[in-house]
């Protein structure tokens, strides 16, 4: 072909097809225009209501992305696309790939099911299985919990759905124990042992702390602590309480007693 043909080719291909490639072009700057106003527009709303700030970020993504579907597909139709035959291609097309991607999908729908039940939110304190930790994020694929030890514990989400969880969240019980000896005077110990509860910040005035006796043991009697404290507080009560029981008792000289053993030495036999 001479260059005056593929000039003359091209020339009449631009006549042809330049306003349905700049009408497209239009559409689609228009649609991603009109995402981000839907966008702004569905956050705003959303913000006057109850639902959690990760479900109210999918329903805003969710909004946008159907917008720049519709658009995508508005532009191909006048760009002269058969879009009947492209969304029958593409619905082919997923279907087979959702085999490929079964544990995506699964966790989608876990996703999807942890937002809407609401059974825990960000910020909460949880267990799953042997796993417990603070919420961090919760994604439609996956659950981000920040344990005690400030390690990042990622869950995917279809792990989460059809366990027992346990929402520790709010007020949460410490259990304690000390020992003491036989022959202290026990209203002596449970008196200071209360004092040494009302005296920590971090227990709770109400509910308040109930303190006895539970166990009389071998080598001594088992006084039970149940203060109860804010769930990101637990183990923080449990290290100041101990440490301040022991130094209270040495100032008052309840002895904690510790298990002995008699050993008698018989004669041997002639």
């Amino acid at each position: 072909m001479e260059l005056p043909d593929i000039t003359a080719t091209v020339t009449d291909l631009l006549v042809r097809y330049s306003f349905q490639v700049l009408a497209a072009l239009a559409i689609l700057f228009l649609g991603m225009l009109l995402a981000r106003l839907a966008g702004r527009f569905i956050e705003r709303s959303l913000k006057r209501t109850s639902i959690e700030a990760h479900l109210q970020r999918l329903v805003v993504r969710a909004g946008k992305a159907l917008v720049l579907l519709f658009t995508v597909i508005v532009a191909l139709d006048k760009f002269g696309v058969q879009v009947t035959a492209l969304v029958a291609g593409i619905s082919v097309a997923g279907v087979a790939a959702s085999f490929a991607v079964q544990g995506v999908l699964a966790n989608l729908a876990a996703g999807l099911s942890i937002m809407l039940s609401r059974h825990f939110r960000i910020g909460d304190y949880i267990e799953i299985g042997t796993t417990r930790g603070q919420v961090q994020s919760i994604d439609l694929t996956m659950t981000v919990l920040r344990t005690l030890e400030d390690a990042r514990v990622i869950v995917p989400n279809r792990r989460i759905v059809g366990e027992i969880i346990y929402n520790y969240t709010g007020e949460r019980r410490v259990p304690l124990a000390v020992h003491v000896a036989y022959h202290e005077d026990p209203e002596k110990v449970i008196r200071t042992v209360g004092e040494v509860l009302a005296e920590n910040p971090r227990v709770l005035k109400s509910p308040p702390p109930e303190v006895g006796i539970t166990k009389l043991d071998d080598s001594g009697v088992q006084i039970a602590l149940r203060p109860w404290c804010k769930a990101e507080d637990f183990w923080r009560v449990q290290y100041e309480v101990y440490r301040a029981i022991l130094t209270r008792f040495r100032e008052r000289q309840i002895e904690i007693p510790y298990p002995q053993r008699e050993v008698r030495l018989l004669p041997a036999p002639f």
